[in-house]
């Protein structure tokens, strides 16, 4: 069978939402929520922020709200950072912030948005693939470099994530 490029897309994102609900597997509040050290990031902050940045690059090239507005998520996560942050420059007080009591709340987020994403994803004109969307970089970033951008960034952050999983004291 031969994958289009939406399909390749759609799958990428989809393994790293599967290694993310494989590392929050059995863990307890107090682990996703641990930090190696004080500068270092949590698997609660890792997770929180695959969500974020598909949501918060999808939802404009798809003409929507975020799914973390429209939804209500940032209420339910009640984090003490304004309302659409996603993590880009974040401190390590900030990350301290990003904190939950329940891991449902993180595959609840990060399910809505991988959703949204792979909606978006389904509806991409492959024609429209090389269409430049963002001059603020050099080069200039099209559809299909920012696609990518969000597939690579979600499996590295979901990598790190396990990887902290496996620093976690027993």
């Amino acid at each position: 069978m031969r994958m289009d490029a939406r399909e390749v897309l759609i799958d990428g994102i989809g393994r790293s939402q599967e290694v993310c609900h494989q590392v929050l597997d059995g863990l307890s509040t107090a682990d996703v929520n641990w930090r190696p050290g004080s500068e270092a990031n949590s698997i609660t902050w890792l997770i929180w922020h695959i969500a974020r940045e598909q949501d918060v690059q999808i939802a404009p090239l798809h003409g929507t709200d975020q799914v973390w507005l429209r939804e209500g998520w940032v209420k339910q996560f009640g984090l003490d950072l304004p309302p659409k942050s996603m993590g880009y420059g974040h401190t390590p007080e900030d990350v301290g912030k990003v904190v939950v009591t329940d891991t449902g709340l993180l595959t609840g987020y990060l399910d809505a948005a991988t959703a949204a994403t792979i909606d978006y994803f389904k509806s991409v004109d492959v024609t429209t693939l090389d269409e430049v969307i963002d001059k603020n970089w050099e080069p200039p970033v099209t559809r299909a470099v920012r696609l990518v951008s969000i597939v690579d960034d979600a499996a590295q952050h979901a990598g790190q994530a396990g990887f902290l999983r496996g620093l976690l004291p027993r």
